[in-house]
């Protein structure tokens, strides 16, 4: 059997994208592989030894075009309101806290925030479903 391991986004600016997945799910850098022309990042925490890669072109200076394939990342979390407020304090603009039913039923609450490449991060309440 397959294990999921890493999932990869490229970014902008190395530090400015550490920092925002720092403060917001206390990832940490795990490790940092130098190459010629680029580096990679792998963010993790406590939570699970999923890993989010950062891949980081040291000759690139203009923004990346996420496409329309792309959805987002997620984070689950107990206490959705503390890392909504994290966000806001700074100013990640994160969106209103929403409620998802089915059949009368709460499936999830959750809001979106934008990392500073622009990768959508939901954040989801863990329940039953989400954890």
């Amino acid at each position: 059997m397959a294990k999921m391991i890493h999932s990869m986004i490229r970014v902008r600016d190395l530090s400015q994208s550490v920092q925002f997945y720092h403060e917001l799910f206390d990832l940490e850098v795990k490790r940092q592989v130098d190459f010629e022309g680029f580096s990679l990042t792998y963010l993790a925490n406590k939570e699970t030894s999923f890993e989010l890669e950062l891949t980081y072109n040291y000759d690139n200076e203009k923004s990346y075009e996420l496409g329309n394939g792309y959805g987002h990342l997620a984070f689950s979390t107990e206490d959705i309101e503390s890392i909504w407020r994290i966000a806001s304090l700074h100013n990640y603009a994160p969106s209103d806290i929403k409620s998802l039913h089915h059949k009368d039923k709460l499936v999830a609450r959750f809001f979106f925030v934008a990392d500073p490449d622009g990768y959508q991060v939901e954040i989801i309440e863990r329940n039953e479903t989400y954890f």
